[in-house]
C-alpha cells in the first residue's frame, strides 16, 4: 500500500473528486480526515466508509476552509485522532461567481476567492506549521484548474482564483522545500461531479465530443489517482508543479466559452455566484 501509516486530510471531502480521493487513500492505508462544509454529506461519506470496513481510519469534521479557526481544528483533528499529519489536500470548491466581469459584484469575488484561493493559503500555512514541528516533511496538493492557465477556460473569477492557487502552490514550494514539504497543484478538466452539474455519464459524452481529445470524459477517480502519486513516496523529488489532468483539453486549446458556452457563463443574461456542493442555494441575478 502505497499509504500505509500515513495521515491524510482531505477538504471538500464528503463529494465528487474529494471523495474519490477519500476512497483511494483508505484503500492505499492511509488514516484520512474528511473535511467538508456540508454536514449532511459529511456524515454520509464518513458512515460509507466505515461501513466499508475502515472504521476508526476514518473520521470527519465540519470545516469552512474560509475561516482560519476550522483550518486549525481540521488539523488538529487530524492529530489528535491519528497521531499526525502527512498529507494535505486543500480540495474544497465552489463554481462561485458567474457572468461578465461589468455585472460581476465585489461580494460575489469575494466569496469565489475565500473559498478558493483564501481557502488554500490557509490549508497550506497550517499544514505547513504542523508538519514543520513534526519535523518529518509532508506533502501539501491544492486542487487548481486548467482554467487558471489561460484566458478562456472558466468563468472570470474562477479562473483567476485557480491562477493564484498555482502561483501560490510554487511559491510556498520553494519556501517550504528546506523543511522536505512538498507543495504541488493538480490542474483538472473538465471532470464528471456534483460540483460541475454534470452527473449524467450521457450528458458529459455528449457536451465532450465537441472538443476534449481523450474519448473518455473525467471522474473524480481520475483526480484520485493524480492525488495518490502527489501524496505518497513517489513523487519524493516533485515539488511546485501544477499537474494537468485534462484529457487532453489545454493542449487543443480550452476555447471553453465556444464549446462549453453553459460552463463559462461569460455570454449569458445572468450574474452571481454558485455554491457547490456546502448545502447553500445560488444566487443568481438577471441583467
Amino acid at each position: 500500500m502505497k499509504l500505509k501509516e500515513k495521515v491524510a486530510v482531505i477538504t471538500g471531502g464528503a463529494s465528487g473528486m474529494g471523495l474519490a480521493t477519500v476512497n483511494r487513500y483508505l484503500e492505499e492505508g492511509a488514516r484520512v480526515v474528511i473535511a467538508d462544509f456540508n454536514a449532511d454529506t459529511g456524515e454520509k461519506a464518513l458512515a460509507a466508509a466505515r461501513a466499508d470496513g475502515f472504521g476508526d481510519s476514518v473520521t470527519f469534521i465540519r470545516t469552512d476552509v474560509a475561516r482560519e479557526a476550522d483550518i486549525v481544528a481540521m488539523l488538529d483533528e487530524a492529530v489528535d485522532q491519528f497521531g499526525g499529519l502527512d498529507i494535505v489536500f486543500n480540495n474544497a470548491g465552489v463554481g462561485g461567481a458567474i457572468g461578465p466581469l461589468t455585472e460581476t459584484s465585489v461580494e460575489d469575488w469575494d466569496y469565489t476567492f475565500d473559498v478558493l484561493a483564501k481557502g488554500v493559503f490557509l490549508g497550506i500555512k497550517h499544514a505547513a506549521r504542523t508538519m514543520k514541528a513534526r519535523g518529518v516533511g509532508g506533502s501539501i496538493i491544492n486542487t487548481a484548474s486548467i482554467a487558471g492557465l489561460s484566458g478562456d477556460g472558466g468563468p472570470l473569477v474562477y479562473s483567476a482564483a485557480k491562477a493564484a492557487v498555482i502561483s501560490l502552490s510554487k511559491s510556498a514550494a520553494v519556501e517550504l522545500a528546506p523543511d522536505r514539504i512538498r507543495v504541488n497543484a493538480i490542474c483538472p478538466g473538465f471532470i464528471a461531479t456534483p460540483l460541475a452539474g454534470m452527473g449524467d455519464a450521457s450528458s458529459v459524452e455528449g457536451a465532450f465530443s465537441k472538443g476534449q481529445p481523450w474519448p473518455d470524459f473525467g471522474k473524480g477517480e481520475h483526480i484520485a489517482g493524480a492525488a495518490l502519486f502527489l501524496g505518497s513516496d513517489d513523487s519524493e523529488f516533485v515539488t511546485g508543479e501544477s499537474l494537468v489532468v485534462d484529457g487532453g483539453l489545454t493542449a487543443a486549446g480550452p476555447e471553453l466559452s465556444r464549446k462549453f458556452p453553459k460552463t463559462s457563463g461569460r455570454n449569458s443574461r445572468v450574474s452571481g455566484v454558485t455554491k457547490g456542493t456546502t448545502g447553500e442555494s445560488p444566487e443568481i441575478r438577471r441583467f
